[in-house]
């Protein structure tokens, strides 16, 4: 079984989450809510896959999130 990368990144400016993957060619999401962005992961993964040319297989997606906060003491 195949797994594939997607990394959750925290966009403090614009205030979203942000899912890309360096080995699912067009996987660029975003939502306000990290639950929902896992959601639209798991939709969006095996269509980009398909349309670059992956079929009739079963594969595991690895979701990697990271948030960084600034605190003042």
């Amino acid at each position: 079984m195949k797994e594939y990368l997607v990394n959750l990144t925290w966009d403090d400016e614009t205030a979203v989450w942000i899912a890309t993957s360096e080995n699912i060619p067009g996987l660029v999401l975003e939502s306000g809510s990290l639950d929902a962005l896992i959601e639209r992961v798991r939709f969006a993964v095996p269509e980009l896959l398909a349309l670059n040319g992956t079929k009739n297989q079963t594969l595991s997606i690895c979701l990697r999130s990271e948030r960084r906060e600034q605190v003042h003491v």
